[in-house]
């Protein structure tokens, strides 16, 4: 065999290597759906959960960087603490020795017939279900057969002497295998190929144990770039999260290095006792690893906390209000946990949304210049939000959503958009109650002083005001809790806004007609009304995306509620 068809095999086989890997990894994460948010949102209270979750997601994605991208993402939107997140990297790295165990099973001979029932299930069957057990299982016979085609194009390295000097090298200096690992895994972005090099290495006898181990040990620190790319203009929480998965596997590296000789000892003794293949040792030895490397560090998860923390210290200077943590990683590696992460941020800029309606609120009770000021600054900011979270969840529509989050993604888009018109309202009622005042002092000489008062400060405008901030506020409240009882209030109070609407407008209308005021603040009232009006028309609209039924599509939900049973334009809520 000549070098280039070598070099072919060799990049050939690692390319359906690496699809099979991620193919697989995609299924099951597809099988898993919302399970995956829930393992690490729920099951992360302790220490040892936080780990137990890492391991479970790890294997079911089979990235142990997957996971750990997932985890920044998650700590960036606040989902989990710093201290959770190190647990679950501690987990996802022993989560990952499953797939070098996985290549360690010899059926290599199997993984054509594999790749075809894979690829019945797949294009045989419209079952999404059956779908996904097929690409699983396509993936599954992807990576072996991969794995083949690399054993075969590296075969006959063993004869080459530059190769052999190389081996040599690694073999008689650790450390330069460490940086050898860390370099590979850097370069394939995956530390699963390059166990599945050093594997298929050993088997063929091309390098001794005493140099595989250590090119396997930097494999792990390889794999924390990963992560660190990830939290690369996040939030300074994910910044250290992803400075914690160096340091662990640092230090893992460095401990291991200094018993380097009594461990490849402990393995060749394993290996002769337990009857292992070559591509066992290497698996034992990296599960051994990683597993003795958390049970040492899994007590010391403060102390690593606290480290990161003076590493990567808080700004105190940032402004009030930044831009969302919303993280582009999740959209291909969990689009479920994307979906979440969107609808968190759409929470928070109803919170800002809120915010600037209670200072407009606040301009037209005292006219001051702050309450004016913080207004416009959070008509930016949500105008900003509204921008990055719609690009967000364009982004996500371009990749395959399980079936019962494509309906959310739908809702998360239009709520998104109320609540970016109810800040417009909120700017356009700010104007008009300007220009009544500016037009007020222009025209105090022809009022007296209670005419001006009149003018300004209404009772039952006052009143409309407050019904519709707690429309706001009850109906942010129901859509992040999924509460229908709140969402019920909404739509009921809705009968309220619009009466006290109509008459306001009665009243201007009459006091127009009796000369008393003038008519170009009447004008501006009346459109101060109308804002409100239609702010609390985009509330309901969004209480009825709580409850399902904005949209004829929509199945209509049914709430018990214990305490309560609330009548919805004819529909019963209970």
């Amino acid at each position: 065999m000549d070098i280039q068809e070598m070099l072919f095999q060799f990049l050939g086989g690692l390319g359906i290597f690496l699809f099979g890997l991620k193919y697989m990894g995609d299924g099951l994460q597809r099988s898993a759906g919302d399970n995956l948010r829930n393992i690490l949102n729920k099951f992360t209270s302790t220490p040892l959960r936080a780990i137990l979750a890492g391991i479970l997601v790890t294997v079911l994605i089979q990235s142990s960087s997957g996971t750990t991208v997932i985890t920044v993402g998650l700590v960036s939107a606040g989902f989990m603490t710093l201290k959770q997140a190190i647990g679950v990297i501690m987990g996802a790295n022993v989560g990952t020795t499953i797939t070098a165990f996985i290549i360690g099973i010899d059926i290599g001979a199997y993984s054509l017939p594999i790749l075809a029932i894979g690829a019945l299930l797949l294009f045989f069957f419209k079952n999404p279900s059956i779908n996904s057990m097929g690409q699983i299982i396509f993936g599954f016979g992807g990576l072996f057969y991969g794995l083949e085609l690399m054993g075969a194009g590296m075969a006959p390295l063993e004869y080459l002497p530059e190769f052999k000097n190389l081996m040599l090298q690694l073999s008689e200096s650790p450390f330069l295998g460490v940086f050898a690992g860390t370099g590979l895994t850097l370069v394939l972005q995956s530390s699963s190929a390059t166990i599945g090099i050093l594997q298929e290495l050993y088997a063929h006898g091309s390098i001794a144990l005493e140099g595989a181990l250590p090119v396997l040990f930097g494999n792990n620190i390889g794999t924390t770039i990963t992560a660190v790319l990830a939290a690369i203009g996040t939030s300074v929480a994910a910044k250290r999260t992803a400075g914690a998965h160096v340091i662990f596997n640092l230090i893992g590296t460095i401990l291991i290095m200094l018993v380097l000789y009594p461990f490849t000892d402990l393995i060749i003794y394993l290996g002769s006792l337990l009857n292992l293949n070559p591509e066992m040792q290497i698996a034992f030895a990296h599960g051994l690893f990683n597993i003795t490397n958390v049970l040492i560090q899994m007590w010391f998860i403060n102390q690593i906390a606290a480290v990161v923390t003076k590493i990567v210290p808080s700004q105190e200077a940032e402004a009030k209000y930044g831009g969302t943590s919303l993280d582009q990683t999740l959209i291909q590696s969990s689009p479920a946990m994307a979906l979440n992460q969107a609808k968190v941020e759409i929470n928070q800029m109803g919170e800002l949304v809120l915010e600037e309606f209670q200072e407009m609120f606040s301009y037209y009770k005292k006219q001051d210049e702050n309450s004016k000021k913080k207004t416009m600054e959070l008509e930016e900011v949500v105008n900003r939000t509204d921008i990055e979270i719609t690009e967000y969840l364009m982004l996500l529509s371009n990749v395959e959503l399980p079936l019962h989050n494509t309906g959310d993604h739908v809702v998360m888009m239009d709520v998104t958009k109320y609540l970016e018109r109810i800040g417009d309202h909120c700017e356009s009622i700010l104007k008009n109650i300007r220009e009544a005042s500016i037009a007020a002092k222009n025209n105090k000489k022809n009022l007296d002083s209670t005419e001006i008062e009149k003018v300004f400060y209404d009772e039952d405008l006052m009143s409309l005001f407050k019904l519709v901030q707690q429309n706001i506020e009850d109906t942010i409240l129901a859509y992040n809790e999924d509460s229908y009882s709140l969402a019920g209030r909404v739509i009921k109070r809705e009968k309220e806004v619009n009466q006290l609407e109509h008459a306001i407008r009665e009243k201007y209308i009459q006091r127009l007609n009796k000369g008393v005021g003038i008519p170009s603040d009447g004008i501006l009232f009346v459109d101060i009304v109308s804002n409100l009006e239609r702010i609390s028309d985009h509330t309901v609209k969004i209480a009825k995306h709580t409850l399902g039924i904005r949209y004829p599509y929509q199945s209509q939900k049914v709430l018990r509620d214990t305490a309560e049973e609330v009548a919805i334009e004819g529909v019963t809520v209970k």
